[in-house]
C-alpha cells in the first residue's frame, strides 16, 4: 500500500479497487448501532486546512473518529499561520506532536507534496490549488459503482469549469485508470488539454450517450478574466435543467461535488431528482476516507 495519497495518479487499478472495496465494508458500519472501529486507536490525524471547507473537513473528521483516531483540527485562521508562519515550520510543529497522518487543503498546488518531505507520517491531499483532490475522485468512483454496478466501460461526462477544477483532474486520472471513458464538456476557454479524456463543447450532443453526468461549479473566485459572456449565457448552454436531463439514458445518474450554484450549472429540480447522487456523495465521502485512513495507517495491523 502507498504511504501518501497526493494524487489520483498514485493509484493503480488494483490499489484503487482495494480502496473502493474497503469503502464498501466501511459503509456497512453506518447500519450498525455502534458506528466505530478500534483500528486507529492511539493514532493522531491532523486536519490542516488553509482554505475554507465544510464537506471535506467534516468528512475526514468523521472518518478518523469512526476509526477511533485522535483528531486535531488545525485552521490557518487564528493560528500562527496568520502571523506569517511558513508551511515548513507548521509541518515541523506537527512532526514534533507525533502526527501519524496529516490531511492538508492548501491554495498552492503542490503543497501536499512538499509537506510529505517534512513529516514522517502519511500525507493525504484534501485539495491543493487547482491541482488535485484524490479522495473526492475516490468517493465519486465509489458512488458510480454503487449506483451502476461497474466502472469499466462507463461513459462519464464532466461538465463545466474544468480549467479550475481539481476534482475534474483527479476524476479523469482515476476513472481512466479504472476503465471508464471520460468526456470533458464546457466552453473552449474552460477546457484544458487533458490526456486520456475526450473533449466536446456541445452538452446536448453528449447527453444521450452518457451513463454519468458530473456538473462542476464555476469557480469565479479563481477567475481574473472573463471566460464566458455572462452567467445567463453559460447556464443556457451548459446548465443541466429538467429538459436536458430527459435526454439522458434511463439509467444515467447526475453528480455534483459541491458546493452547488443552483440555477446556474444545475437546476433545483435536477439536484433534487431521483437521478441525483449529490447527498449520497456526501455520505460515501466518509466511507471512502475511512478506507484511505485505514489502509494508509492501520491496514497491515
Amino acid at each position: 500500500m502507498i504511504k501518501h495519497l497526493l494524487s489520483a495518479a498514485d493509484l493503480d487499478a488494483d490499489t484503487a479497487t482495494l480502496i473502493l472495496d474497503t469503502a464498501g465494508e466501511m459503509a456497512a458500519l453506518a447500519e450498525r448501532e455502534v458506528k466505530k472501529l478500534p483500528t486507529l486507536r492511539g493514532r493522531t490525524v491532523v486536519n490542516l486546512f488553509y482554505e475554507d471547507s465544510t464537506r471535506t473537513r467534516i468528512s475526514f473528521e468523521a472518518a478518523a473518529k469512526r476509526l477511533s483516531a485522535d483528531v486535531i483540527n488545525f485552521s490557518a485562521k487564528g493560528s500562527s499561520v496568520s502571523k506569517g508562519e511558513s508551511l515548513k515550520d507548521t509541518a515541523l510543529t506537527l512532526q514534533a506532536m507525533g502526527a501519524d497522518a496529516v490531511v492538508i487543503r492548501h491554495p498552492a498546488s503542490g503543497a501536499p507534496d512538499r509537506l510529505s518531505s517534512w513529516v514522517d507520517g502519511s500525507v493525504i491531499n484534501a485539495g491543493d490549488g487547482t491541482h488535485e483532490h484524490p479522495t473526492q475522485a475516490l468517493l465519486d468512483a465509489y458512488t458510480m459503482r454503487s449506483r451502476l454496478g461497474k466502472l469499466d466501460g462507463l461513459n462519464v461526462a464532466i461538465v463545466g469549469d474544468v480549467l479550475h477544477s481539481r476534482v475534474a483532474r483527479s476524476n479523469v486520472l482515476l476513472l481512466t485508470t479504472l476503465g471508464a471513458k471520460v468526456t470533458l464538456v464546457g466552453p473552449p476557454t474552460l477546457i484544458p488539454l487533458s490526456p486520456g479524456a475526450a473533449v466536446s463543447y456541445d452538452l446536448d450532443s453528449v447527453l444521450p450517450g452518457a451513463d454519468v453526468v458530473m456538473m462542476l461549479r464555476v469557480q469565479t473566485e479563481r477567475m481574473q478574466d472573463s471566460y464566458f459572456p455572462s452567467a445567463r449565457e453559460y447556464s443556457r448552454r451548459y446548465g443541466l435543467d429538467a429538459a436536458r436531463m430527459r435526454r439522458l439514458p434511463e439509467h444515467a445518474i447526475v453528480m455534483h461535488p459541491g458546493p452547488m450554484n443552483r440555477g446556474m450549472e444545475i437546476a433545483p429540480e435536477v439536484a433534487d431528482s431521483k437521478r441525483s447522487t449529490i447527498v449520497e456523495q456526501v455520505a460515501n465521502g466518509v466511507s471512502a476516507r475511512m478506507a484511505v485512513l485505514y489502509l494508509l495507517l492501520g491496514g497491515k495491523a
